[in-house]
């Protein structure tokens, strides 16, 4: 069976996240009944992250099979048209070698997390940015940022339900950024724990509200439990942006 990569974007609002599941509508299975309307015959999507529910996607490699060679367009193209009026689509498609795996080959995964610092209550950007009503110092959050980067035991960041073998990760970039109104938080690891982006968010932008120091995040992260973390930041302003692998994949 022919395998193709396709780069997909999604609004995570409407969906209980990436993975099927029995208590709602995933962008999982909005991808399998499309390409199912498409071929014919059942297929299976397998993503490079499993984002939560209300999650967003950039540009989310996934992987499927279908039961016989089609043009790349014409796969991008049918699977948009099936996907309709859902806020899913697929940007491209490519053939792939049949070793290819959009979870297990990802040699790298990137996320961002956007903070929109205004007085204003957010109108367009509602559902996809943290509002908060105040200011935000981004510099204060990146040093204290610089905390976090390297191989640590990141159980204070870690989800009650993460289902990871170990906490302990790396991470090999956690730069904070301001843009324009914005703060904009990017993390790249080879893997992350359950929730750990949004932990280690909630917990910088204490730093960033003048409520926590930079000593208090080494210490949250010294702690090794979760009840010294930060609040968690809510899904609806984190993005998965992009999964790296090896040039040929």
């Amino acid at each position: 069976m022919p395998r193709y990569k396709l780069i997909v974007e999604y609004d995570g609002r409407p969906f209980v996240g990436w993975q099927r599941q029995k208590n709602g509508p995933s962008v999982q299975q909005a991808l399998e009944e499309a390409a199912r309307a498409f071929c014919g015959a059942d297929v299976a999507a397998h993503a490079a992250g499993r984002t939560d529910a209300g999650v967003h996607a950039l540009a989310m490699p996934v992987h499927i099979d279908l039961p016989e060679i089609r043009p790349v367009d014409t796969v991008r193209d049918a699977i948009n048209h099936y996907l309709r009026p859902l806020p899913v689509a697929v940007l491209s498609a490519q053939e792939a070698p049949p070793e290819f795996h959009a979870r297990f080959s990802a040699r790298a995964r990137h996320y961002r997390y956007r903070i929109v610092a205004r007085r204003a209550p957010l109108a367009l950007d509602a559902g996809r940015a943290l509002w908060v009503p105040g200011a935000v110092r981004a510099e204060v959050m990146h040093e204290a940022a610089q905390l976090l980067v390297g191989k640590h035991d990141f159980s204070t960041f870690r989800a009650a339900q993460c289902q990871a073998a170990s906490p302990v990760k790396t991470l090999t970039r956690l730069v904070v950024e301001r843009r324009g109104d914005g703060v904009v938080v990017e993390a790249s690891a080879p893997s992350f724990l359950h929730h750990q982006v949004r932990f280690m968010v909630g917990t910088l932008l204490q730093v960033g509200l003048g409520r926590w120091s930079a000593d208090d995040v080494a210490a949250a992260l010294a702690a090794r439990d979760r009840r010294a973390c930060g609040p968690v930041a809510p899904a609806h302003g984190l993005y998965f942006l992009r999964a790296d692998y090896e040039s040929r994949l």
